[in-house]
């Protein structure tokens, strides 16, 4: 039985403009956003889904609604598919960051697994998290089809997850705003299906380090 996952990072805000990290801030999308979310949901208006999942933070949620409406599929909303809370970082910029909390910064660009941002997520407990809501919701849907709408950490946990990569290594792939990857889960096993289909964005956004 083979489940079919179509993952998708929610559309533009101006903190992604801003390289602003938004972790658990409820930010909405821009305008370039919202057109990003039309965008991919004329473009996934073309396939059958049994379900749709969300994070319920606004800029996946709008992202989801767009997708919905021409689905005809109610999203869930799902605390589980927030992005990493970054404690100490929420709500500034890269540059900001690194500037206020230069050791702090070294573990983040480390990717040490360890490290919560005093008071966060650190890396491991938020892979660990994402990948047992998406194994979850796989499992749920065997032989069916399902919409994923998330944020930019819980696609490099599901990406390194499908291609049994390890969590510290930089990033090798592009997590673009909008953009349709596809996985699939059967016995088991997980299996990379296509990655970062943009070509229905006129520009798509990817401002996350270690890309």
């Amino acid at each position: 039985m083979t489940t079919r996952i179509c993952l998708v990072r929610h559309g533009e805000t101006a903190w992604n403009q801003e390289r602003r990290l938004q972790g658990h801030t409820d930010v909405p999308l821009n305008s370039n956003g919202l057109a990003q979310a039309e965008a991919t949901a004329r473009r996934l208006a073309a396939h059958d889904f049994d379900a749709i999942y969300s994070s319920d933070l606004s800029r996946a949620r709008q992202t989801a609604e767009a997708a919905a409406r021409r689905l005809g599929v109610e999203p869930v909303l799902l605390t589980s598919l927030r992005e990493r809370h970054f404690g100490d970082f929420q709500g500034l910029t890269y540059d900001q960051a690194r500037a206020r909390h230069p050791d702090a910064y070294r573990l983040f660009e480390q990717r040490d697994l360890a490290y919560d941002f005093g008071g966060g997520e650190s890396l491991s407990a938020f892979a660990r998290r994402i990948c047992t809501a998406v194994t979850e919701l796989a499992e749920r849907h065997p032989n069916g089809q399902i919409l994923l709408v998330a944020h930019g950490g819980v696609l490099d946990s599901v990406h390194r997850m499908v291609r049994d990569l390890p969590l510290q290594p930089p990033r090798d792939f592009l997590i673009p705003n909008a953009a349709l990857n596809w996985i699939a889960h059967e016995g088991g096993r997980w299996r990379m299906l296509s990655w970062a289909e943009q070509d229905h964005l006129d520009h798509a956004r990817d401002e996350l380090p270690n890309a």
